[in-house]
């Protein structure tokens, strides 16, 4: 597989399973310490990757929470956060400034603050209360997520089968090598098919709206220099939908939670004025040790595998490497 490094991926994927144990401790003290709010707070794509999240409790607890982007909760005040609040970080490098002085503003409020990243001694693991370290470069933090989130809700009465979920995560790492490479053949043909495109178009719902505001921006945006739309599916019909041409390279993110219907409405659209979808529906892709009713939980991640494959192979045809920049952390604003 182009740019795949097995072993590494297994490594850091596996160092994530490796955190279970202080997450249930971090747990165990955030219940002793008491809790009245949630915050998953990031920039740019550890916000994204928080989304996911927000759903899932949202759709099972009466906890209240919120994904915030770091900056924006700095300046508008949220009079809910301070004292008896928690708030989850990640930082992939450790050294995400706008990340780093969230969690200085968060500590001030009196909140708690957890975090997750590969480099220990970083700034970013420096200043929070809690740190929990991965192998460095370990990307996304999808599994500690489900880990942390759905022990926070089972201590609360509102998760059934926390051991179960945590047992059948084991097997994921080698799950999602079969995905990889069971894509890479698709996300060859996407790379050749739409190698001069400047324009592509994501939709997605549910736990996949994070990962396809993700890929859009940081991926297709940053990486690729790319224009990009990106549109939840349930407003898809409240205008976007007009952008859509025969032609316009249109990618669809399937998952499989509750708000599949709203993306198999714009799948039906597509099939009827769109000769160039791209469909990734995590439905596909086999997850042998994974129980039905947790196969929802790991669409983003598995999609997040599955759209590596797809960066891999349009660096290749568009000769544009992936650490290419122009402005991020290259100039100053």
């Amino acid at each position: 597989m182009l740019g795949f490094k097995e072993e590494e991926f297994l490594t850091q994927t596996r160092s994530a399973l490796a955190l279970q144990g202080q997450i249930e401790t971090v747990v165990d003290s955030i219940q002793q310490r008491g809790m009245t709010n949630l915050f998953l707070i990031g920039a740019g794509g550890t916000y994204a990757a928080m989304l996911p999240y927000e759903h899932f409790i949202r759709s099972r607890s009466t906890l209240p929470v919120r994904a915030s982007i770091g900056k924006e909760l700095m300046l508008t005040q949220d009079p809910t956060f301070g004292p008896g609040s928690v708030a989850v970080f990640a930082s992939l490098s450790g050294t995400t400034e706008d990340v780093i002085e969230a969690i200085e503003f968060a500590k001030a409020k009196g909140a708690y603050t957890v975090g997750f990243t590969g480099f220990g001694d970083s700034p970013f693991a420096n200043a929070l209360d809690v740190v929990l370290v991965t192998e460095p470069k370990t990307w996304p933090f999808d599994i500690p997520m489900i880990l942390l989130s759905a022990c926070l809700l089972a201590a609360r009465g509102e998760f059934e089968g926390y051991e179960e979920l945590a047992a059948e995560l084991q097997t994921v790492p080698e799950s999602l090598v079969d995905a990889a490479r069971q894509a890479e053949s698709v996300a060859e043909a996407f790379a050749e098919k739409n190698k001069d495109a400047d324009y592509h178009f994501l939709v997605g719902t549910g736990n996949l709206w994070g990962l396809t505001y993700l890929y859009s921006m940081c991926i297709l945006e940053e990486m690729q220099w790319l224009r990009t739309t990106r549109v939840h599916g349930a407003e898809f019909f409240h205008g976007s939908l007009e952008l859509i041409e025969e032609d316009t390279s249109l990618m669809l993110l399937v998952g499989e939670d509750e708000s599949r219907p709203l993306m198999e409405r714009v799948v039906k659209f597509a099939e009827n004025y769109n000769k160039n979808t791209t469909l990734l529906d995590s439905k596909d892709y086999e997850l042998p040790g994974i129980s039905p009713r947790f196969r929802a939980l790991l669409s983003p991640l598995v999609l997040d595998t599955v759209l590596d494959r797809f960066s891999k192979h349009l660096e290749r045809v568009r000769n544009h490497s992936l650490d290419l920049r122009r402005y991020y952390r290259v100039v100053e604003y």
